[in-house]
């Protein structure tokens, strides 16, 4: 399996769907994950708990703007919020993602299953990966793309990526690096060899 990492904004997502329509992959994303494990009505309660009745809508939905503003950035109050919150979701999401993983792997003439978590590294999730590929965009252009595709701001990018682990550590623990800073079709042309030498014959 293939985990990619990277910083916000680096367009892991569309790098993986790319290869996708190429190769007979399967993709497993994080981030439903982590929207599912919100609507559960077990993680609700404990959610209610520890963060009280604010964080919801009058709908009883979790509001994760307001978990957001919980969560996100240096201040103390701010991270013991986070570490809170992922004791209470993070397990969960793994167990979601190791049974999606194991359903990928099952897909008939699957070659490869791409895991593309923005926590791989926090949270034991690279474990499950053969190989951890990084994929490198400079500052300016992830805020030039989140402020076009989810319409943040520079200080929304950085305080969740201060609530990550930092990019060079990323980078380090990494086993590949794919260059995503120009042309897309570049930064596949890399991934795809990556996928090439993990699942050509070489490699059986």
């Amino acid at each position: 399996m293939i985990g990619l990492v990277g910083g916000v904004g680096s367009g892991k997502s569309s790098l993986a769907r790319l290869l996708r329509d190429k190769h007979p992959i399967q993709i497993v994303e994080g981030d439903p994950a982590g929207h599912q494990v919100l609507t559960e009505p077990a993680i609700k309660n404990r959610l209610r708990a520890a963060f009280g009745a604010g964080i919801f809508t009058p709908q009883n939905e979790v509001d994760r703007r307001q978990v957001g503003q919980l969560v996100f950035g240096t201040h103390p109050d701010q991270v013991a919020a986070r570490k809170k919150l992922e004791s209470i979701v993070h397990p969960r999401i793994s167990e979601i993602l190791s049974q999606q993983v194991e359903q990928a792997r099952q897909q008939p003439g699957t070659q490869a299953v791409i895991l593309d978590a923005a926590l791989m590294l926090e949270t034991g999730w690279r474990d499950l990966c053969d190989e951890l590929v990084f994929v490198d965009v400079p500052l300016e252009q992830r805020v030039h793309r989140v402020r076009e595709n989810r319409g943040w701001n520079r200080e929304q990018l950085q305080l969740r990526e201060e609530s990550q682990f930092p990019l060079e550590r990323k980078r380090r623990e990494a086993d590949d690096v794919v260059d995503n800073s120009g042309d897309i079709a570049r930064a596949l042309s890399q991934l795809e060899q990556i996928f090439q030498r993990l699942t050509g014959p070489a490699s059986r």
